[in-house]
């Protein structure tokens, strides 16, 4: 069960309308980063799992991301302005202009249409949390662009409090890993001595290469 409870996350503002940032800003929105995979990745992923409290913590991220999405929707939607105007966009996601009277949409910032393609499930817990790491780290990487590209104090604070969350679920997902290593796909791993091997095939290598000669553990997330 769900329940929209009508304050945002997080309050968002803007100082001014910014057509232009808006169509930046909705790769975050249904861009192959954005919190619409996060939350439905998540989300779809849970229903496999039966650690619970694995289970709960899948849920719970997948329903802040979904209140991230609400939040980057409020700040599209104030960035956009109140009138129509597709000059205001000069390149990029234009579609709120002449389809969607600026009402933010499933897109990402060069127009294509949110796909359920973005979502990764696997079944195994191992991998899928390997995946919610890397795909909470490449969120903060697009937010950091976004933020460059800005000078509205509200939209920054806006973006500066969504990177602080998506490095909080990177580390409970880190954590969360640490606790099912060496179980599923992760225990087929590091069977035999080839597993631990590595391959020097870059000539000349580094004198003091860490990874040449040495044998591979498994990784663990601090």
């Amino acid at each position: 069960m769900f329940k929209h409870e009508k304050q945002l996350f997080h309050p968002v503002n803007v100082e001014r309308p910014n057509p232009q940032y808006a169509a930046l800003m909705q790769e975050q929105l249904g861009g192959a980063n954005g919190e619409l995979k996060a939350a439905l990745q998540y989300l779809s992923q849970s229903f496999r799992i039966r650690d619970p409290e694995i289970k709960d913590l899948f849920m719970d991220i997948a329903a802040e991301e979904l209140s991230h999405m609400e939040m980057v929707s409020e700040t599209i939607n104030m960035l956009n302005g109140r009138e129509v105007d597709y000059k205001k966009t000069g390149v990029g996601e234009i579609e709120t202009h002449v389809l969607t009277g600026l009402s933010p949409a499933l897109t990402n910032a060069s127009g294509y249409s949110w796909t359920a393609d973005y979502v990764s499930v696997t079944g195994d817990l191992c991998a899928d949390l390997l995946s919610n790491i890397a795909s909470e780290q490449r969120a903060k990487v697009v937010y950091e662009y976004l933020y460059r590209q800005i000078d509205d104090r509200y939209v920054k604070e806006t973006i500066d409090y969504l990177l602080n969350r998506e490095e909080a679920h990177n580390a409970m997902f880190r954590e969360a890993f640490n606790k099912v290593q060496k179980t599923g796909s992760d225990r087929d791993f590091g069977t035999t001595k080839a597993a631990k091997m590595y391959f020097s095939l870059s000539e000349p290598s580094p004198e003091n290469n860490p990874f040449k000669n040495s044998e591979f553990k498994h990784p663990a997330f601090k």
